[in-house]
């Protein structure tokens, strides 16, 4: 059993920067793959970025590229996002979440962990 706890969230103004962190504990061997979503209210949840744990290669959704980097600490079993150049568009819950190999990376229902979330409000 993997647990995965957010932080960093909070409010900026437009342009501004935040720096998400997601520690990991428990079973974490058993991840391969961790990954961000977030989802604003009233709107479907939408995946931001994945790293792979051993690889170290990371993937970004279209919306992010050039604004985010996904980052890893295996010492501290502790995943980031770095946010810049925010916008008001990307106001909402942010989550991450952990999963094994197998199913697509950009795939919510394919990560079998998840945090409890940290909010991000650009205004």
């Amino acid at each position: 059993h993997v647990q995965l706890v957010e932080s960093g969230g909070g409010s900026v103004q437009t342009g501004g920067s935040l720096r998400l962190s997601c520690a990991a504990s428990g079973y974490t061997d058993s991840i391969d793959y961790v990954a961000w979503f977030r989802q604003a209210p009233g709107k479907e949840r939408e995946w931001v970025a994945t790293i792979s744990k051993r690889s170290v290669i990371t993937w970004y959704a279209d919306s992010m590229k050039g604004r985010a980097t996904i980052s890893q600490d295996s010492a501290k079993n502790t995943v980031y996002l770095q946010m810049n150049s925010l916008k008001p568009e990307d106001t909402g819950m942010y989550y991450c979440a952990a999963k094994r190999a197998g199913g697509a990376l950009s795939v919510g229902g394919t990560y079998g962990s998840w945090g409890q979330g940290t909010q991000v409000t650009v205004s």
